[in-house]
């Protein structure tokens, strides 16, 4: 365990609620809270015993003034979410309370904790690896219960476990090089150039096999981004309104109604899905209409999904062409709408496109079709929640790059120079996928991994 002083924060978010929690935490953490709390009969809480509570009053530590009523719960080290001595207070919710007892908490000796100071701590304890303590985060940040699942396997170290048993076979190849070639005189079983090549694709194939889940577990981490585009009066705004069953989008009759983009979310089957409504493209000499249509534009650059809106009433045209150009590299469904009225749009039209639905945004009809066709493309028509999947980018990023240097190694290899050359890149790969617990991970890029996170946490 490395030394640390004794850090505080607000663990709660701060507001009005019935309680608030100051989480301490550092070797100095009982005596600080010791020195400002009084408990029945002048009790203090030095004599606590491990993971139970006391009750009794913040006091000013000078003028013994009272704070607040307060709980105070310890936990003993290496038995605590940090592996440190660590005591929560629970006191009254409210921003003027919670704050005052901070602020005693400072005044005895704490500093306040940085961003993700705690779970830092855990992770420089040895309790939890980096992957496990981005998953905390994750946990926080959940959307949807799918997130939440997801997130929660990965702080299990369900990752942290695979990526570990490949690393454990990569340092095997390397050892076996290594013996082979600096103790030729000791009877070794040689490690043949096949022997290695078989191992390496062994290897290679698990990562890939990790990387194939990385854009579904992206989008289950972060949510999908879907844009609804088209002219003006298609009804963009009406689908947005009964995708959300709610009265979201203001809906006329005259075009160009929708101004501006509009953002709400979505739970897909547990996917956080996040739709945009978005002015309706077309040529403008209208100033306001016309950074609305610069704004469309760029949302479409942004999306992980295009949704473009046909009127089945109105034929064809150059601009309705012109959108289909635009998008035509993006995934995107295209949505004829109004069904319930007169068919103008001809079968020929669509012979270039796919994902072709029909609905009536107004009156409800084929949205259930429409997130069928959404769990098709990225998730090949269901969402499995137990899966293990790559959710974090930084780990795709280690895993693509631990792969590639495998490649490389079976490239040496095949060029038939000595295996020991191709230990090199297999070494490589090795520190690779420790990136992803944090075991050979500079300090600078760990430092700047905790502070994205919350306060307190």
């Amino acid at each position: 365990m490395k030394e640390f002083d004794t850090i505080a924060a607000i663990a709660t978010a701060v507001g009005e609620s019935g309680i608030s929690i100051i989480r301490v935490s550092g070797d100095k953490a009982l005596s600080i809270v010791s020195s400002i709390f009084e408990g029945k009969n002048n009790r203090k809480i030095d004599d606590i015993s491990p993971y139970s509570m006391r009750y009794g009053k913040i006091v000013d530590k000078f003028s013994k003034e009272m704070i607040d009523e307060v709980l105070v719960s310890f936990m003993k080290g290496p038995k605590s979410f940090t592996a440190e001595d660590s005591v929560e207070i629970n006191c009254h919710g409210g921003i003027m309370s919670t704050n005052k007892v901070l602020e005693e908490v400072i005044k005895a000796g704490a500093r306040i904790a940085q961003p993700g100071e705690f779970t830092k701590r855990a992770f420089l304890n040895g309790r939890i690896d980096l992957s496990q303590a981005e998953a905390v985060m994750d946990l926080i940040r959940a959307k949807t219960d799918l997130s939440m699942k997801s997130a929660l396997m990965q702080s299990e170290g369900r990752i942290s476990r695979e990526i570990k048993d490949i690393r454990h076979d990569l340092l095997g190849v390397i050892a076996h090089i290594e013996a082979t070639v600096d103790f030729p005189e000791e009877d070794l079983e040689e490690m043949t150039s096949d022997k290695i090549k078989i191992d390496l694709d062994n290897i290679i194939n698990r990562i890939e096999r990790l990387l194939d889940t990385a854009s579904e577990g992206r989008i289950i981490r972060e949510g999908l981004s879907m844009v609804i585009i088209g002219k003006p009066n298609v009804g963009k705004s009406s689908l947005l309104n009964s995708i959300l069953m709610e009265q979201r989008s203001i809906v006329t009759d005259v075009p160009g109604t929708t101004r501006d983009v509009i953002e709400e979310y979505i739970n897909l089957d547990g996917i956080p899905v996040k739709v945009v409504d978005t002015a309706g493209i077309r040529e403008t000499e209208d100033l306001v209409e016309k950074i609305g249509v610069e704004r469309s534009k760029e949302k479409i650059s942004e999306a992980d999904l295009v949704v473009l809106m046909l009127d089945l009433s109105r034929k064809l045209d150059s601009d309705d062409k012109e959108i289909l150009e635009y998008i035509k590299n993006k995934k995107y469904i295209v949505i004829l709408n109004k069904s319930d009225l007169k068919r103008e749009l001809e079968e020929c039209d669509f012979q270039d496109m796919k994902n072709i639905i029909e609905i009536s945004a107004k009156n409800g009809e084929g949205i259930d079709l429409l997130k069928n066709k959404i769990k098709d493309l990225f998730f090949k028509g269901e969402i499995n929640s137990t899966d293990l999947m790559i959710t974090n980018s930084r780990h795709k990023e280690a895993l693509y790059r631990a792969k590639e240097k495998c490649l490389a190694s079976l490239e040496t290899l095949n060029s038939g120079v000595s295996i020991d050359f191709a230990s090199i890149d297999i070494r490589g790969a090795w520190i690779n996928l420790g990136e992803v617990s944090g075991e050979t991970l500079e300090e600078d890029i760990i430092d700047k991994i905790f502070s994205e996170f919350c306060l307190g946490k």
